[in-house]
């Protein structure tokens, strides 16, 4: 997989530089529309909310103080050695979503879209999303880079997960192989989640996965159905397993 990095954030920034009202949208619109106005340039920034208010434009300058587009780059280049043989080429860009102040980005359903349905085949962007609601983080920017680059790997390699025991495999595997630590649950906590989900694991719809991936506290702000679940129960459950079983087959294997 070839990949190139381009930096978004001080685009991103300056946009918000327009005060909010149309003037800025319609930057918006030409600054992500190709030149004949047919396609997307920066496919990424279709995330982003043009209309946010100060807050974000307050998260995008933390994260150019702390070079986030420079520990992005270097994140892309400590993954490409290990995608290397994976075919494609593509593109890497920061965005900020707004999931704080955003009236219409719900942060689960967002990121379900982001890790399952994202199919980059006819924009050939990987979108390394932040979110609002965190604080600017160099190490946040490494995962999200990270993650994002070895998921499509794992999809090329793997296709598309389509029942929830196939997409926990999936991001258990990204996780790990991008050196997450987080989600945890303590192991009396990981024994009940693996208990629950049992009867779910062949299921396929996107409920389903929201409420057993994410737990209770999420599935509540989309009116699902809460199951006793932790916060992002699934996830942690996934990774957990996943780097056991990496460490089991070899310390220093690949996760891919």
């Amino acid at each position: 997989m070839k990949l190139d990095f381009v930096p978004l954030l001080q685009l991103q920034r300056d946009l918000y530089r327009i005060p909010r009202g149309m003037a800025r949208f319609r930057q918006y619109l030409r600054t992500i529309v190709a030149t004949e106005g047919q396609d997307l340039a920066l496919a990424p920034l279709v995330i982003m909310n043009p209309m946010a208010k100060e807050h974000v434009a307050v998260l995008l300058d933390a994260l150019l103080a702390l070079d986030a587009e420079g520990a992005a780059a270097r994140a892309v280049e400590e993954a490409s050695a290990g995608v290397a043989d994976v075919s494609g080429e593509y593109t890497v860009g920061l965005v900020v979503a707004d999931d704080l102040k955003g009236g219409w980005t719900n942060r689960y359903a967002s990121e379900f879209g982001l890790r399952f349905e994202n199919k980059p085949k006819k924009y050939p962007w990987i979108s390394c999303v932040l979110w609002s609601s965190e604080p600017a983080s160099a190490e946040a920017v490494r995962e999200t880079v990270l993650t994002g680059i070895y998921r499509l790997a794992y999809i090329q390699q793997h296709g598309s997960a389509r029942t929830l025991r196939e997409r926990m495999a999936q991001e258990g595997c990204v996780m790990t192989a991008a050196g997450c630590t987080q989600p945890a649950l303590d192991p009396e906590d990981l024994e009940y989640t693996r208990e629950v989900i049992v009867p779910y694991l062949d299921a396929t719809d996107m409920r389903t996965a929201i409420e057993i991936l994410y737990g209770d506290a999420a599935g509540r702000t989309l009116g699902f159905t809460p199951r006793g679940l932790s916060d992002r129960a699934g996830l942690a459950l996934a990774l957990h397993d996943a780097r056991a079983e990496r460490m089991a087959v070899s310390p220093a294997g690949s996760a891919q």
